[in-house]
């Protein structure tokens, strides 16, 4: 009964506890923009979110200039297609 009672304590603790107990606190020069994350771990996760983000933005351009001329294309393709109909049905 008195374990019980103590892990019911320590669990009641640990989760009303603040959460900056737990979690690796961040300088405030590092949370500044801009500033560099003393953690090389963190700082190579930023890089690669950096160049996921470049990445998207190249795409999303190429995309956009891929669905023009898709666009354009499809437009010439339905009036090759009308005009072959109306050969046929006039």
């Amino acid at each position: 009964m008195k374990i019980t009672i103590a892990a019911v304590l320590a669990t009641f603790i640990a989760v009303t506890s603040p959460s900056s107990v737990w979690a690796q606190s961040t300088p405030a020069a590092a949370s500044a923009p801009g500033a560099e994350h003393p953690d090389e771990i963190v700082r190579m996760r930023q890089k690669v979110a950096a160049a996921n983000r470049e990445y998207d933005r190249e795409v999303a351009a190429a995309k956009k200039v891929f669905d023009q001329k898709k666009a354009v294309a499809a437009k010439k393709r339905d009036a090759a297609i009308e005009a072959a109909h109306q050969g046929v049905s006039g």
